[in-house]
């Protein structure tokens, strides 16, 4: 076995991120696998240099929208862009098919998939189709990886689980990341055999991985966790530590991980 370290960042735009210090944070953090969400950009776009890894970009078809990528110094056996049929992703907000939100990177002994989840919007106008689509199908999809070998996957949920993983969960019950809908989708992660990772090592309150960019709430910590790696059950007893870093500031999101025991 040999450990490997697995980076989930959603960096709100990739090239806005380099100009605030990611590539440094890449360098020292030095992860075997890191995976971006919220790219907003296509490959090229961005002069990224890090020769020892292979870049997998799924981009958007909407210019400077949502985005995810995968780079890594393992080479996977396989990478698909997208899961299921794209046309059960339309909704009256537009066509999340398109929206280059998952990748799968197939390696020798496990799958690591990638998400940046749809945003059910300040209106909950999208929440439906999150609810009762979106979410249902993503978990079918990683189910049906795992009936071939264990599964990681990472990325922006866009909920915050339960009431300790935001700073205000009295003032945002209503509020989109924060709904019931949203929250009994990743509950269903959890009944389905899947483990936050953080929560093994880490029960208590006051770590976010996302805070609001204005009242200061960075400096006050009044953030919310809606960034995850979650695993197959299976693998819970490989995992040797998880974390998120507050310190990083290349993005409102902030790095979070786990070393991997594979």
């Amino acid at each position: 076995m040999e450990t490997i370290k697995i980076i989930s960042y959603n960096v709100n735009g990739i090239r806005a991120a380099l100009r605030k210090g990611l590539l440094d944070y890449i360098k020292k953090e030095n992860p075997d696998v890191i995976c971006f969400q919220e790219t907003k950009a296509i490959q090229g776009q961005a002069e990224i240099n890090l020769p020892e890894y292979t870049e997998y970009w799924h981009s958007a078809e909407r210019k400077g929208y949502s985005g995810t990528a995968i780079f890594t110094k393992i080479k996977p056996l396989s990478v698909v862009n997208g899961f299921g049929e794209y046309e059960m992703f339309k909704d009256s907000f537009g066509d999340a098919g398109k929206e280059g939100r998952v990748i799968t990177a197939e390696f020798e002994k496990f799958f690591l998939v990638t998400v940046y989840t749809p945003n059910s919007k300040r209106e909950l106008t999208r929440l439906v189709f999150r609810h009762k689509i979106w979410d249902s199908e993503f978990l079918k999809y990683v189910k049906k990886l795992e009936l071939k070998k264990p599964v990681v996957f990472c990325g922006d949920l866009n909920v915050a689980h339960e009431e300790i993983d935001l700073a205000n969960p009295k003032t945002n019950h209503f509020s989109h990341g924060f709904t019931d809908e949203e929250r009994e989708g990743f509950n269903n992660y959890i009944t389905a055999g899947f483990v936050d990772t953080f929560r093994i090592f880490n029960k208590e309150g006051e770590n976010y991985s996302w805070w609001s960019p204005f009242a200061g709430s960075k400096q006050k910590n009044l953030g919310w966790r809606i960034d995850y790696v979650n695993v197959s059950k299976i693998l819970i007893d490989n995992i040797q530590s998880a974390f998120i870093r507050p310190e990083v500031n290349a993005s409102d999101h902030c790095p979070v991980g786990i070393e991997i025991q594979i």
